[in-house]
């Protein structure tokens, strides 16, 4: 199957005043990872799935380059922009260099990149709507479906939001909960076909017990906008999820941190301040800002860098 780089080779054309990704081409699948490119003797080395946070966007290092100097261990970071645990199903050969090592990091995915009766995903964050063909972000894909099922205008405002805020509309309810079905369903067949043993790893500004926005924590769902419908990274998932899939793996790390966060952008050439202009990642992403608010900072990179390194060192015992 032929890579698919819109994630991916967007981010380096976007971050480039900040971080150099060495990116590199896998020759077996076409798709583009952050290198440099390992050295990967026999089976002694360990892999980390993920999407973007385990790329590291806007960090110098990502928690496997620093999990792999911790615990001496060479690392395959197989983080992909956007992706979501059906990505990774659609390359047996990812699949089996994971099977090669000794153990994987599999990383606590959003669940916007999962396909469901209206959005076909391809694992990936940018969906295709089924009805029309159209891509389009997950973002304006959910927020068009929340405006078809408003409430009567006449209501007023405030009422409005409040009803959204605790009962949702039930189709939209019913596609979340699909989605959700198929996300859980799409980790257990990934850790079906994974033979080496998994700690499965959350980072987050928030707990999966809880939702939050940039303003507010809740403990349920909401239908008032898609953010608050969605909440902090990993979208749409919580502890009924995280739990489904935790009790699959060999280890569960909870990393919960804001260190760093938001963090500032600033020039590895001049040291100053400097803006990331967004559009160059996609187009559909029109905005420029002095913060990066959205990926892990390179403090919490170490938060869960030094949560895993035990679990990790301790799995290494093991399999000597």
């Amino acid at each position: 199957m032929d890579g698919e780089q819109e994630h991916l080779s967007g981010y380096q054309a976007r971050d480039w005043e900040y971080v150099d990704y060495e990116m590199y081409q896998d020759e077996e699948t076409g798709l583009w990872f952050r290198g440099p490119r390992p050295v990967l003797e026999g089976g002694n080395y360990f892999t980390c799935v993920g999407a973007a946070q385990t790329f590291g966007c806007f960090c110098p290092e990502p928690y496997p380059e620093l999990l792999s100097r911790q615990i001496g261990l060479p690392v395959l970071n197989l983080g992909y922009g956007g992706a979501g645990p059906s990505f990774f199903l659609k390359y047996p050969k990812l699949i089996d260099r994971m099977n090669r090592g000794r153990f994987v990091v599999l990383q606590v995915m959003s669940g916007r990149s999962e396909s469901n009766g209206a959005f076909d995903s391809g694992g990936l964050e940018y969906l295709i709507r089924r009805d029309t063909g159209e891509r389009v972000s997950s973002d304006d894909a959910y927020a068009d479906l929340l405006s078809q099922h408003a409430l009567p205008e006449s209501m007023p405002p405030k009422m409005r939001k409040a009803i959204r805020m605790f009962h949702g509309p039930p189709p939209v309810k019913a596609l979340v909960e699909e989605t959700l079905d198929n996300w859980v369903e799409s980790y257990e067949a990934l850790l079906d076909a994974i033979k080496k043993p998994v700690v499965l790893a959350w980072i987050s500004t928030r707990s999966p017990r809880l939702h939050k926005s940039a303003r507010m924590v809740w403990w349920w769902r909401r239908y008032d906008s898609v953010q608050a419908m969605f909440g902090a990274f990993p979208q749409l998932i919580g502890q009924r999820q995280v739990s489904q899939i935790a009790s699959r793996c060999a280890s569960y790390v909870e990393c919960v941190s804001e260190r760093g966060f938001p963090q500032l952008l600033v020039s590895r050439f001049t040291g100053d301040p400097t803006p990331v202009d967004c559009s160059k990642d996609r187009p559909d992403f029109q905005y420029i800002s002095p913060y990066n608010s959205y990926y892990p900072s390179p403090e919490m990179q170490e938060d869960l860098a030094a949560q895993l390194a035990p679990v990790c060192q301790q799995m290494m015992k093991e399999d000597a």
